[in-house]
C-alpha cells in the first residue's frame, strides 16, 4: 500500500517539477521581453489551479497514509499556495496580475517563489523515489521471509 501512494506522490511531483520549470521559463520570457505581460500572466495563471490541487492531493496523502514527516514537509507549501489563492485582490486577472507584474519587484519575487517551489519539488522527488525503493524492498522482504520487519 505504501509503495503505491509514494508511486502516485512520485508521479505528481514530477507534474509539479514540471510546472516549475515552466513558471520558471514564462517568467523569464517575460523579463527578457519576448512576450508581453498580459499572455504571461493569462498562461501562468491557467496553472495555478492545477498546482494547487496537486499539492494539495500529495499533502492529504500523507496525511492519510500516515507519513507525518513527509506531511509536516509539504504542510506550509501547501498553505502558502492556498493563501495566494485566496489572496488575490479583486479586480486582479488572477495570483499574477499584468498590471502589477512589473511593479514593486514582484516578477523578481515571482521567480524567486518559482525558484524555491523546483528546489523543494526536487528534493520531494528524490524523497518519494527513496521512500518507493524502500517499501518495494521491505515487501517483497515480507513476502519472501514471511517476516515483518
Amino acid at each position: 500500500m505504501e509503495s503505491v501512494v509514494f508511486i502516485f506522490s512520485l508521479i505528481d511531483c514530477c507534474a509539479l517539477i514540471f510546472l516549475s520549470v515552466y513558471f520558471i521559463i514564462t517568467l523569464s520570457d517575460l523579463e527578457c521581453d519576448y512576450i508581453n505581460a498580459r499572455s504571461c500572466c493569462s498562461k501562468l495563471n491557467k496553472w495555478v489551479i492545477p498546482e494547487l490541487i496537486g499539492h494539495a492531493v500529495v499533502t492529504v496523502l500523507m496525511l492519510i497514509s500516515l507519513h507525518w514527516f513527509i506531511f509536516l514537509l509539504n504542510l506550509p507549501i501547501a498553505t502558502w499556495n492556498i493563501y495566494r489563492f485566496i489572496m488575490v485582490p479583486s479586480g486582479n486577472m488572477g495570483v499574477f496580475d499584468p498590471t502589477e507584474i512589473h511593479n514593486r519587484g514582484q516578477l523578481k519575487s515571482h521567480m524567486k517563489e518559482a525558484m524555491i517551489k523546483l528546489g523543494f519539488h526536487l528534493l520531494c522527488f528524490f524523497m518519494y523515489l527513496y521512500s518507493c525503493c524502500y517499501y518495494k524492498v521491505k515487501s517483497l522482504l515480507t513476502k519472501l521471509t514471511g517476516i515483518k520487519r
